[in-house]
């Protein structure tokens, strides 16, 4: 079967940088099972997926816009450690933060004594991707997986519906 939106692929997958630093794999654990179109993956893998069929091995490298999206300057603010109060806050700390946007999620990236810096941005935004990947299993979607918008079952997301 050839890879298309809505198809529950299982496939294999090394991420990495462009200097060749992993930053995630299915190497050693089970395979990722995902349902095409969700947006479930970065839409540079995802189009890569499509066509595919199993036994595909491929490598695929997506730049930013296909990934986490370019860095915004405008999402690394200062705010005051005042805000913070009673807590001890550190660099990497995430939270969550109330924008113009609505709820985001935002890393603090330095401390002094009267601010707090955090960044809105991805962690691996404005970063060029590279993927190894092994497709291996693609199946139709159920009608219910297409209705719930994720895989249902064994790989997947297993649960019961009223």
């Amino acid at each position: 079967m050839t890879i298309t939106s809505d198809s529950v692929v299982t496939l294999h997958y090394t991420v990495s940088t462009e200097d060749g630093a992993t930053l995630d794999s299915s190497d050693g654990k089970k395979p990722l099972v995902v349902l095409l179109g969700r947006r479930f993956l970065i839409e540079g893998l995802e189009d890569a997926l499509i066509g595919k069929t199993v036994g595909n091995k491929f490598n695929v490298d997506v730049q930013p816009e296909k990934a986490y999206g370019l860095r915004e300057d405008g999402l690394v603010q200062s705010v005051p450690k005042s805000m913070f109060d009673g807590m001890e806050v550190e660099v990497g700390m995430s939270f969550r933060a109330s924008s113009d946007g609505g709820e985001q999620s935002v890393i603090v990236i330095d401390v002094n004594d009267n601010e707090v810096v955090v960044d809105g941005n991805h962690p691996l935004a404005g970063i060029p991707l590279h993927f190894d990947v092994e497709v291996v299993e693609v199946r139709e979607a159920t009608p219910e997986e297409i209705a719930h918008g994720h895989v249902h079952g064994e790989g997947g997301h297993d649960h019961n519906h009223d």
